[in-house]
Parts: C-alpha cells; structure tokens; sequence
C-alpha cells in the first residue's frame, strides 16, 4: 500500500480541484521515470526479452510530452505489474518501480510507488549490505529532484514514509 487513504491535495491537479499544476505533474512523472530506470537493469537481467518495464518508463515520459494518453501510460503500467507477477526480489520491485512510474500520469501520488519500489529493488540486489544499498539509492533519487518539486517530494515522503516501508529513512 503506497497510496494515503486521504487524497494529498497538492496531488491533485487543479482542473480536478487539486493544487498541482501540470508542469509539475510531469516533472513528478520524469522523477518517477528516472527512479525506475536506474534499477531497470535489474529486471532486464532477468528478463531481458520482456520489453514492458522499458515500455512503462518511455510512456511515463511520453506522456509528458503529450504524445501518448494518461488511459496509454496506465495501460503500460498494468502490464508491467503482469510483468512483475511470477517474479521476486529485485527483479520484481524493479518491474513494479517501472509501473509505478507509468501510472503517474494516472494519480501523481504514484511518484512515490516508483521510487519506493526502486530502493526496495536495490536492496534486494545487495543481500548482506542492504541498508546501505537502501541509502544510497535513495540518496541518488533526492539528487536528481528538480528545485520545482523537491520540497513537495521530501515532505510527501515523510508523510508516507510509514506505508512505504520505510524506505525514505536516508539522510
């Protein structure tokens, strides 16, 4: 469970009655993007044939860019969570990181999903020194955040850092 029962309002775009605006809903989706690509190869590892976690990421952007709809980039992410189902440990979570990314075009909470996702995926691909693997890739997400939506993101891990697996404990 990554999403809050209660809906963030600054998640919510402001034509559904929310406070984000687009432009930040897509730095969000290309945050998010970013996260599950950085442990994509730890799927392709395993998978490599198997396109749809490489999909998902390129639809999460491509939707920023407007050249694919929100009801494509969802699409994507569905079949990345298939993707994911037969599979454990990091290759999993790595799929389902890439997922998490296409479905932020669908709710922007989903931002979190994908980088929880990814520390999970590489702390699973470090038995013995996960925490430290845990730290580091975190610590890599905060330094890729855009001034424009790093404080939301810092915060909004915070909040859900609980219902994330505690992944967000870094600093």
């Amino acid at each position: 469970m990554i999403l809050p029962k209660q809906r963030d309002p600054r998640f919510i775009t402001t034509r559904r009655g929310g406070l984000l605006q687009d432009a930040d809903h897509h730095l969000l989706a290309l945050w998010a993007a970013n996260c599950a690509e950085h442990v994509l190869p730890l799927f392709t590892e395993l998978r490599p044939e198997d396109e749809r976690p490489r999909q998902a990421i390129e639809m999460a952007r491509a939707w920023t860019r407007g050249t694919v709809t929100m009801m494509q980039a969802r699409t994507a992410a569905g079949h990345t969570n298939a993707a994911a189902r037969d599979l454990r440990g990091a290759a999993r979570f790595a799929a389902y990181a890439a997922a998490q990314a296409a479905a932020v075009a669908h709710v922007a909470a989903h931002e979190l999903g994908a980088a929880a996702y990814a520390i999970k995926a590489a702390k699973a691909a470090a038995p013995g020194h996960e925490e430290l693997a845990g730290r580091q890739e975190c610590q890599w997400q905060h330094a890729q955040l855009l001034p424009q939506i790093r404080a939301l993101v810092l915060d909004d891990q915070k909040l859900r850092n609980s219902i994330c697996w505690f992944v967000f404990d870094c600093d």
